[in-house]
């Protein structure tokens, strides 16, 4: 069997370290972890779009990501992940909404269950789902992670989503 090499780097985000995995097929993971590590100052070749990317997204200068993406999932994790993608910057879905856009209001759970397994941290943009009543329910980053991301990309007072 042929496994495939990756290549790992470190990014400093405001909401703590971003670890990401990836290699020539494209981004497999993205997490924040909560431990202070120092930040490598040459990014492998592979991950430096992806670094810029999420660069220009806490920059406020990118709404949109076009990295490649290569997340490891069951088939249905693999089309909820890519159902979250068609979420705008700056808007929610409801996990109701977002079982109906999947074509099965009774997967409810097991959508929710796909989005809480989302390796792809902010690029897959599962803080963009709330609950149907627009609580912040749950988020594996932590809900004061999603609140920010949220507040972030819709930040004028108006028409703040709290």
């Amino acid at each position: 069997m042929f496994l495939e090499s990756s290549e790992t780097t470190y990014y400093k985000t405001p909401l703590g370290i971003a670890k990401i995995t990836g290699n020539e097929d494209g981004i497999s993971s993205i997490a924040v972890i909560d431990t202070e590590i120092e930040i490598p100052k040459v990014i492998p070749i592979c991950l430096q779009e992806c670094v810029q990317q999420l660069d220009e997204y806490f920059n406020k200068t990118r709404t949109e990501f076009s990295v490649k993406l290569n997340p490891k999932g069951t088939e249905f994790q693999q089309k909820v992940w890519k159902e979250l993608t068609t979420i705008p910057f700056g808007k929610t879905r409801s996990y109701l909404e977002q079982s109906k856009k999947m074509g099965d209001v009774k997967a409810i759970r097991a959508v929710a269950s796909a989005n809480g397994k989302n390796p792809i941290w902010i690029v897959i943009p599962c803080h963009r789902v709330i609950g149907s009543d627009g609580s912040l329910t749950g988020y594996a980053g932590g809900i004061w992670r999603k609140k920010w991301l949220l507040e972030h990309e819709n930040p004028s007072p108006q028409q703040s989503l709290f």
